[in-house]
């Protein structure tokens, strides 16, 4: 996982949405966002990861995370 990729998650209530992985894997966790999901850690086993990937930066803002999506 790196800062930037789009995955589906697949686990829990937000199942079968895209995010994007805003932090490094640390301790099994990683930071993820996206459109109709609130900022939060996930566990990484919950994520399955896309090919399509974006240029953003770990500290991107909820507003900058949909806009790189929509790009």
């Amino acid at each position: 996982m790196k800062v930037g990729m789009v995955c589906i998650k697949t686990k829990g209530r937000d199942a079968g949405r895209k995010v994007v992985v805003l932090s490094e894997p640390k301790e099994g966790k990683v930071l993820i966002d996206g459109p109709k999901v609130k900022r939060k850690q996930c566990n990484v086993m919950h994520l399955f990861p896309t090919s399509e990937s974006i240029k953003i930066k770990g500290n991107e803002t909820h507003e900058g995370v949909l806009k790189a999506l929509k790009e």
